[in-house]
C-alpha cells in the first residue's frame, strides 16, 4: 500500500522541521560511516586471520557492496509502497541480522560466512541509502544541496574515523604484533588455535552492533521524520518530463550512476588500501592503523571547505571539477613520487600521503555528483536515486582490480587503476551532467 496519503511536499516543512530531519539523518549517516568504513581494517584482519591473497581478502568489500547492486531497484520499489520511515527500519533490521551473522561465523571460523554476514549488512545499508540521499538531496534549496550532503558527510566519515580506531581497541591486543610476526614460524596446531582465538575476538563487538541496530530501526520508525512526497511534479517539470516513460531517458542520470560508481571504487581504495600499502613499506598493522583516519579526516576538511563556500564563493559543479582535477594529480604523485618523510611522528614514504590525500580529492565528489543526477527527475526521483545507489557496486568491483593488479605487479602500480576513474570524473564533471539527450 503506498504511503502518499501521509507524504509533504518539502516547501511545507518548517525550518525547526528541517532541521531536526538533517539531524535524524545526520545520526543515520553517522550509522552508515561507521559500519561500512570498519572494513577498512577488516580486511587486513582477515588477511592475517584466515591468511588470505590480497585479492580474496577484497571480498569483503565485493561482499559488502555487491548487495547494492542487487538490492537498490527493490529498495526503490520498497519506498515506494511503504514509504521512507517503514522502509528505513526494514534497512535497519537487514544490518542487525547480518551483525548477527558474525557470531557463528566466527564460531565456525568460516570466512564464506562472514561474508554473507557482510553481504546481509549492505544489503540493509542499500535500503537505507537509497532513501536517505535523495531526502537530504530535495530536503531544501537544489543549490544548497552540496552544502547539506558535506553535512551528512562529516557525520559518515567521522565515524569512519572512529570505527577503525574502536576495532582495533576492542579486537586487537597489545602483544598483537609479535604474534602476527611468529604466525609463520608456528607449529600448524598452535597456528590453528591462535588464528582461531583472533577471529572469535569479533563475536562481542558484532552482537553489541546487531543489537544496536534493531533499536534503531525502531527508532526511526516512531521518529517524526516526516515522509518527503518526491513522485508530484511541478507543472512545468511535468511537461517536461510528458513525454518520458523510461529512466534511461535521462542520459545525465545513467552517466552520473556510473561516476558514482568510478567514484566510490576511489575512495574505498584510498581507505581500504591505505593499510596494506603501508604494510609494503614495513609499517607493521598496530601502527598503520591510523591512516584510514588520517583519509577521512581530509575528507571531513574538504567537506568542512564546502559547506563555507557552497554557494556564496564557489558554485557546487566547479568544486565537483576541482575536486576531480585534483584526484587525478594525486593519483600520478602516488605512482611516481617517492622518499622517507616524517609527518605526525610516522615515518614513512611520501606516496602514502598521496594515498590519505585522495580523501580530500574525494570529499565534495559524491556531494557534487548527486543534484546534477538527480536534477528534473520528478515522478521518477525514487527510481533514480536507486539506479545511483547501485553505483555503489563500485566499491565491491574495483577494489578487486586493485587486488588483482597487486598480486601480478605490485601495490603501488596497483593504483593505476584510479587513473582512468578520475578521467571519467572529470568529464563528467565539465560536459556529462549537461547531456539531456541521447545521440546517435
Amino acid at each position: 500500500m503506498s504511503n502518499q496519503s501521509s507524504s509533504v511536499k518539502v516547501e511545507s516543512l518548517s525550518q525547526r522541521d528541517t532541521w531536526i530531519s538533517i539531524g535524524i539523518i545526520g545520526t543515520l549517516f553517522f550509522i552508515f560511516g561507521f559500519v561500512s568504513w570498519v572494513n577498512a581494517i577488516l580486511i587486513p584482519y582477515f588477511k592475517i586471520a584466515f591468511e588470505l591473497s590480497n585479492f580474496d581478502s577484497y571480498l569483503v568489500a565485493f561482499a559488502f557492496y555487491i548487495s547494492y547492486l542487487v538490492m537498490s531497484v527493490p529498495s526503490s520499489y520498497l519506498l515506494k509502497s511503504v514509504g521512507f520511515k517503514k522502509g528505513m527500519m526494514v534497512g535497519f533490521f537487514a544490518m542487525s541480522l547480518g551483525a548477527f551473522i558474525f557470531v557463528p561465523a566466527a564460531m565456525g571460523k568460516t570466512y564464506e560466512v562472514f561474508l554473507i554476514g557482510l553481504f546481509t549488512l549492505g544489503t540493509g545499508l542499500a535500503i537505507l541509502q537509497t532513501a536517505a540521499n535523495p531526502y537530504v538531496t530535495v530536503l531544501g534549496p537544489k543549490e544548497r544541496a552540496a552544502q547539506r550532503i558535506s553535512i551528512m558527510g562529516i557525520f559518515n566519515k567521522g565515524a569512519g574515523i572512529l570505527a577503525p580506531i574502536i576495532f582495533a581497541a576492542v579486537v586487537l591486543r597489545v602483544g598483537d604484533t609479535e604474534l602476527f610476526n611468529e604466525l609463520a614460524t608456528m607449529s600448524e596446531a598452535a597456528k590453528n588455535e591462535a588464528l582461531t582465538e583472533l577471529i572469535q575476538r569479533v563475536i562481542v563487538p558484532y552482537s553489541v552492533v546487531g543489537a544496536v541496530l534493531l533499536m534503531l530501526g525502531i527508532f526511526v520508525r516512531f521518529s517524526p521524520l516526516p515522509e518527503i512526497d518526491t513522485d508530484h511534479e511541478s507543472a512545468e517539470l511535468a511537461e517536461a518530463n510528458s513525454g518520458k516513460n523510461s529512466i534511461f531517458q535521462f542520459p545525465h542520470l545513467i552517466l552520473g550512476a556510473l561516476a558514482i560508481f568510478l567514484h566510490v571504487g576511489t575512495q574505498v581504495i584510498a581507505i581500504d588500501t591505505v593499510i596494506g600499502y603501508a604494510n609494503s613499506f614495513g609499517i607493521g598493522l598496530m601502527e598503520a592503523k591510523i591512516f584510514p583516519s588520517f583519509t577521512l579526516a581530509f575528507t571531513i576538511l574538504g567537506y568542512l571547505v564546502g559547506i563555507s563556500l557552497i554557494p556564496k564563493f564557489i558554485s557546487q559543479v566547479n568544486i565537483l571539477r576541482i575536486c576531480t582535477i585534483l584526484g587525478t594529480v594525486f593519483t600520478l604523485l602516488i605512482i611516481f613520487v617517492s622518499g622517507e618523510v616524517t609527518l605526525f611522528g610516522i615515518t614513512s614514504d611520501a606516496s602514502i600521503w598521496f594515498v590519505v590525500l585522495l580523501g580530500l580529492a574525494n570529499s565534495l565528489v559524491w556531494a557534487g555528483i548527486w543534484p546534477l543526477a538527480l536534477d528534473g527527475l520528478g515522478r521518477f526521483t525514487k527510481l533514480g536515486a536507486s539506479i545511483m545507489i547501485m553505483g555503489l557496486c563500485g566499491n565491491a568491483i574495483m577494489p578487486l582490480a586493485y587486488g588483482y593488479v597487486a598480486d601480478i605487479l605490485n601495490v603501488r602500480f596497483a593504483y593505476w587503476v584510479l587513473f582512468p576513474c578520475y578521467l571519467y570524473l572529470v568529464f563528467y564533471a565539465i560536459h556529462g551532467f549537461k547531456i539531456r539527450r541521447w545521440k546517435l
